[in-house]
């Protein structure tokens, strides 16, 4: 117990340090505010000019799709707010040789890396896509369960712990290659997919193998999907797809652990 107090201590120093930051550049902070507003709002018009033609997509009709939206803004804005810096950054304290500092302080490497800086400002993020996803159960007419509030979550914790982990991995390779922009940008590429609905990739031959190799090889089409439908009802609960999340996690988790491990033992300091 306490050596977990101790790591929260940590973190809510990282938070206020971050906190500290954002008011020291008020500008940029509301400048980020109003342009992730501003996506945020395109996203809905976007939609709503789409559903004013159709009654639905594929078995989405327009407030069940705001909240599969919303689920999907909801991951998105916790990677982007607690860890998307920080792994971006891992490959500059490479190139710095300020690792180095990294690996004496008396912490976890992995912890340290994961969560030094906080973007707040992508926090409205988070309480946008929960606004929208209240609105969208509301207007659905849905009435939402313990049990399915309760899954919801579990779910949203497992996607982001996956997109977390195949983060790492992707940030650890910096250390093999020095610069690891274009497998960031294949992080990207492949993450789109999740924007959209699995069931959307159904019924042609290069749809099919999308929807197998991006649900069974690499299951980001599940990330957003899973939670979505478990909180509306529309998927089976238990279900064969409904454990192919939690263990993606948790196998992602333990390879992004393996991968960082091996990086660092590879890893040769600024002064060698």
């Amino acid at each position: 117990m306490h050596h977990r107090a101790h790591y929260l201590r940590v973190f809510w120093t990282f938070f206020l340090n971050s906190a500290v930051r954002e008011m020291t550049f008020r500008g940029n902070f509301l400048i980020t505010l109003l342009t992730r507003t501003f996506w945020f709002a395109a996203q809905l018009t976007l939609f709503e000019l789409i559903y004013r033609s159709v009654n639905t997509i594929n078995d989405w009709s327009r407030e069940e799709y705001f909240a599969f939206m919303a689920t999907g803004m909801l991951i998105n804005a916790i990677v982007e707010t607690f860890f998307m810096p920080n792994c971006a950054n891992f490959s500059e304290l490479i190139r710095t040789g300020n690792l180095d500092f990294v690996l004496l302080k008396p912490i976890d490497t992995q912890f340290l890396i994961s969560f030094e800086k906080v973007e707040l400002a992508q926090l409205n993020q988070v309480v946008l896509a929960l606004g929208l996803l209240g609105y969208s159960l509301v207007q659905s007419g849905h009435t939402v369960t313990l049990t399915q509030a309760a899954l919801f979550l579990m779910y949203v914790a497992a996607g982001v712990v996956f997109f977390y982990s195949l983060m790492i991995i992707l940030a650890s390779s910096s250390i093999w290659f020095g610069r690891n922009q274009g497998l960031y940008d294949f992080w990207f590429y492949i993450t789109v997919f999740a924007r959209y609905p699995r069931s959307i990739y159904s019924g042609s031959p290069t749809g099919e193998v999308l929807m197998f190799a991006f649900s069974y090889v690499i299951p980001i089409l599940l990330v957003v999907t899973v939670p979505a439908r478990v909180l509306l009802g529309k998927i089976l609960v238990p279900g064969w797809l409904t454990f192919v999340l939690p263990a993606a996690a948790v196998v992602s988790l333990l390879v992004c652990r393996s991968v960082f491990d091996l990086s660092l033992r590879s890893y040769r300091s600024a002064s060698s």
